[in-house]
């Protein structure tokens, strides 16, 4: 926790290899220790959904914030006014719903 202390930063997003310990556990610790806390649920795992959703809860009511990947990119990007074909090719490529959306623009704006 000295490094993260080092580094004036009070927000920290966190995933890990096992929600219930890698994830649970330094997330419950810095947002006792003052720090706002996001965990990625997607980018971690566990060994079945019971104990992923007692993770997941436990962290929850305690206060800190649970997200997806794709919700921490967008709001790592805060304006879409500034690079939106960069994240736009980023979440193109893991989602291909979202590939038929950057399609879609992509076109319209070659018109203008």
């Amino acid at each position: 926790m000295k490094a993260v202390k080092e580094t004036g930063r009070n927000q920290l997003i966190i995933a890990g290899v096992v929600t219930d310990v890698c994830v649970a556990f330094p997330a419950l610790s810095a947002f006792e220790e003052g720090y706002e806390v996001f965990v990625v649920t997607d980018a971690s795992g566990t060994f079945n959904e019971a104990v992923r959703h007692a993770a997941w809860q436990r962290m929850s009511q305690a206060g800190v914030q649970l997200m997806n990947w794709f919700s921490v990119a967008c709001e790592l990007h805060r304006d879409w006014r500034n690079d939106i074909e960069g994240l736009g090719k980023l979440l193109s490529n893991h989602i291909p719903a979202y590939r038929n959306l950057m399609t879609s623009y992509l076109a319209q704006t070659k018109h203008r």
